[in-house]
């Protein structure tokens, strides 16, 4: 069954990117529980956040100065973002949460399998396989999540801050950058992203000299 999904995502929904794929730095996790695949019920589609709300929540954000603030507000965005509006996928969701949290990266990535299968326009679900993938150090597959998540939701500043770490890590130092830029542009006051940019200009301004 996880195979058949992992094929069906590939055929119809991931489009191969080119960086390398870098091998985990942990042994895989054996699959500890099983899982009975859902037959989608009448609630798995997923609630669509209203645009309205979201241009509001992001419209604010983008005029936050202050951290605190700026902070508050990126939490309402991400409760919109991860509020499914389905039983079943929320279900899903909390079990691959806790799988993560429990080291079970089989069982995490078999219950993210099923929720991108069962709901493949919910935005979470795409962000939380490639949060998965990278905390697996599996970059290419993390690198292909994101990127469907941002066609979804182009303002998704998680995701975004998900690529430029990965970029840096790869040693695309210019790439990350520009990557930083665009999340600050979405989320002035974030500081993760604040930080970054001015590591890495110091650093790549050095290497220009």
């Amino acid at each position: 069954m996880k195979n058949c999904l992992r094929l069906l995502i590939l055929f119809l929904l991931i489009v191969p990117v080119g960086s390398p794929q870098v091998r985990a730095n942990t042994e895989p996790v054996q699959l500890e529980e099983e899982v009975e695949p859902l037959t989608p019920p009448e609630d798995t589609t997923p609630t669509v956040p209203s645009n309205a709300t979201l241009d509001e929540l992001f419209d604010k954000l983008g005029r936050e100065t202050k951290s605190g603030a700026a902070n508050a507000t990126a939490k309402q965005i991400w409760g919109e973002w991860t509020e499914s509006g389905s039983k079943s996928i929320n279900l899903l969701m909390h079990r691959a949460v806790q799988a993560m949290q429990q080291n079970k990266q089989s069982l995490a990535e078999d219950l993210l399998d099923q929720v991108v299968v069962l709901a493949p326009g919910y935005v979470e679900g795409w962000n939380r396989r490639a949060t998965l993938y990278y905390t697996m150090s599996d970059f290419r597959r993390s690198i292909a999540d994101i990127e469907i998540t941002l066609a979804l939701e182009p303002r998704h500043f998680g995701a975004l801050s998900g690529l430029a770490a990965i970029l840096q890590q790869l040693d695309r130092e210019e790439e990350a950058l520009k990557t930083w830029y665009r999340v600050l542009e979405i989320y002035p006051a974030n500081p993760q992203a604040q930080k970054a940019v001015i590591l890495l200009e110091e650093k790549l301004a050095g290497k220009r000299t």
